[in-house]
């Protein structure tokens, strides 16, 4: 399939596209569950999406169609135009706990991606220094990670992410760990990182505050088997402070939006909790013999 035949209307091949992509795993019981049914999804170069949806409704999975992680029982998962066969090295992922080694600096760990990239150490140290400059780490090049605070952390993070100029960021509630006064300033620092290079980006958060803050556009998934359920524009104007946009008049109104969409699918997630029967399967989702069948993530 070419780029040409992906194009959008207004001309633009998709960073991101999914075409009613569904994932079944297989339980370790031997049966057969479905975490995302004919999801389409589509992002365009430069734009920052958030995903959000009640526990269990394949957000991560979502992702992990994205980076190559994991193949797509059925649908298509492109990127730029071209079906994802596998890991690619123009998407960068971070992930909700930090990928850090433990034995190693902080230099040596934002130096890691380039070096293993090929670049020579010289060079990739110095990109390094620049990076942990760019995040406000100067200094702390000779700590090791267990003696930074979350916060700095998520900025080693974010450096080590970045560092590698990816053109699709992929990141999976990675600071929802953090306080909340720590957050906003890390949230900040990555919206000013990104209006740099300006990826691609599918963030996924259960917190609608900061997908709204963060975000051009908010996804909506439904309980699982997840699929699209809604899709808002957030028309907040840019460059934004995450703690200042909060207060805009526009904003109350795009969560109560949101949060009308979103609140049937948290109640049905929490009706399933207590004992409530599951929504049945469609006789059509049934696993075919050609179907790709993952291992639960």
């Amino acid at each position: 399939m070419t780029a040409q035949a992906n194009q959008t209307s207004t001309g633009t091949v998709p960073a991101i596209e999914l075409r009613a992509a569904t994932k079944r795993f297989r339980t370790p019981s031997g049966g057969i569950y479905t975490a995302l049914r004919e999801l389409d999804l589509t992002v365009a170069p430069g734009e920052f999406c958030a995903v959000v949806g009640p526990t269990g409704c394949g957000k991560s999975t979502t992702l992990s169609l994205v980076s190559g992680l994991e193949p797509a029982s059925r649908g298509e998962t492109l990127i730029h135009g071209e079906p994802v066969t596998g890991i690619d090295r123009r998407v960068g992922f971070m992930f909700q706990t930090d990928a850090v080694f433990p034995w190693k600096p902080v230099l040596d760990n934002v130096a890691a991606g380039p070096r293993f990239r090929g670049v020579g150490k010289r060079e990739a140290v110095d990109k390094a220094r620049d990076w942990l400059r760019r995040v406000g780490l100067s200094g702390f090049e000779d700590r090791l990670p267990h003696q930074l605070s979350g916060g700095m952390r998520k900025r080693v993070a974010l450096a080590q992410t970045l560092i590698n100029e990816p053109e699709i960021l992929l990141m999976d509630e990675p600071f929802s760990a953090l306080d909340v006064q720590t957050r906003q300033i890390v949230q900040d620092e990555l919206l000013s990182l990104w209006e740099l290079t300006r990826p691609a980006v599918v963030f996924v958060t259960h917190d609608l505050d900061e997908a709204i803050a963060l975000a051009d556009k908010v996804v909506v998934l439904t309980v699982g088997p997840g699929t699209v359920k809604d899709t808002f524009a957030i028309d907040l104007p840019r460059p934004r402070r995450v703690r200042d946009i909060r207060f805009h008049p526009h904003f109350v109104e795009l969560y109560e939006r949101i949060w009308t969409s979103l609140r049937d699918e948290v109640r049905l997630a929490y009706a399933r909790t207590v004992g409530e029967p599951p929504r049945p399967e469609p006789a059509e989702d049934q696993p075919r013999t050609d179907d790709t069948i993952g291992q639960p993530r």
